[in-house]
């Protein structure tokens, strides 16, 4: 049920919990995807998420530090142990997902964090033009 409050609230803060959908229900592993029409600035977002975990009291990680590969080669796990992956776990797949999305002219932000025993990864990506909803989608991940 942590995972559940944790990723509500994120979503709620966002004002993405309307319409929001669970991709993925488990006991270890919560993934939730939604839209905003909250107006927010391209150039923001990441201090809007940064914000977010600073409200929360999640510690913030850099995606790409040796801590951060840790946290999300875990949530990796928790995805691996409720649906069959045939590939490696791949950090740089984040990379190359946000690469994707702004070659689609998205403006594309992210953060990692880990509040108490739980890793939160966020993504969300908007039109570059600002035309309609911002999309987002929430990771909470038991990280023990």
């Amino acid at each position: 049920m942590q995972t559940n409050k944790i990723a509500g609230k994120i979503m709620t803060t966002l004002e993405a919990f309307h319409g929001s959908r669970p991709a993925m229900d488990a006991d270890n592993i919560l993934i939730v995807r939604g839209m905003s029409r909250k107006y927010s600035n391209l150039e923001n977002m990441d201090t809007i998420l940064s914000d977010l975990f600073k409200y929360m009291g999640a510690k913030p990680y850099d995606m790409f530090s040796k801590e951060g590969g840790n946290i999300i080669g875990i949530m990796d796990e928790r995805i691996r142990e409720n649906v069959s992956i045939q590939t490696e776990t791949d950090v740089a797949g984040i990379q190359r997902l946000k690469e994707s999305l702004e070659a689609m002219n998205c403006h594309v932000d992210y953060a990692l964090g880990v509040l108490n025993d739980m890793g939160i990864f966020i993504v969300t990506w908007i039109e570059k033009g600002g035309i309609g909803p911002r999309f987002v989608e929430v990771v909470v991940a038991s990280v023990e």
